[in-house]
């Protein structure tokens, strides 16, 4: 039957679904989650995944986009870029909970090896989470925090690939600590405009 003619699970039944996706995918990773699996940690039939979901691949992608603990993507506005960045990555529902690491863990490999779910990931959740993260840079470029000739979309890529390395390959803590060090260490001493030499040159 065409997605478009099944019956809806709507409501608190499919939170309760979306959540037990994430549980089970944070405990044993994409390629070992089953259906099956998740039904029974879900206590629903399969036919009720079935009827609201075409595979693994698409339910994992809506539940982790919807996961509790995961980034909104809702442009914050601080007033300044380290402030905007702070509550992006370490706001309630940023990447420092420990959840998302656990989760991107779980799916690292499969999104190299499984097109349907690299696809999906791409679409349905990275692409409004890299808007956000260059929505914020742009509004710092404007601001003057930024070099007007810096790439945003090398800039998009840098705090997300850092956290995510240190989480799952490093196996480190991604807290308010780590995200403020790469912002202050690494990102905002990068991206500060050259300051105007005001030196008045030495007659010889």
């Amino acid at each position: 039957m065409p997605p478009a003619h099944r019956p809806r699970v709507e409501g608190d039944r499919e939170d309760e679904i979306l959540a037990a996706t994430v549980r089970v995918l944070a405990e044993v990773g994409y390629d070992r989650l089953t259906m099956d699996q998740v039904a029974t940690e879900a206590r629903a039939s399969k036919a009720t995944l079935y009827r609201r979901w075409d595979g693994k691949a698409m339910l994992v992608v809506d539940a982790v986009t919807r996961a509790k603990g995961l980034p909104d993507p809702v442009v914050p506005n601080t007033g300044s870029l380290r402030g905007d960045l702070l509550r992006l990555f370490c706001g309630p529902a940023g990447i420092t909970d420990r959840l998302p690491m656990s989760v991107l863990s779980g799916l690292m490999t499969a999104l190299h090896t499984d097109e349907e779910l690299s696809t999906a990931w791409r679409e349905r959740f990275l692409a409004p989470r890299m808007a956000v993260t260059h929505e914020v840079f742009r509004q710092a470029q404007e601001r003057g925090e930024v070099c007007p000739d810096a790439d945003l979309d090398v800039l998009d890529t840098v705090l997300p690939s850092m956290c995510a390395f240190q989480g799952t390959v490093l196996g480190g803590d991604v807290d308010e600590d780590y995200v403020a060090r790469v912002i202050d260490q690494l990102l905002l001493p990068a991206l500060r405009p050259p300051t105007p030499d005001t030196s008045t040159p030495t007659k010889d």
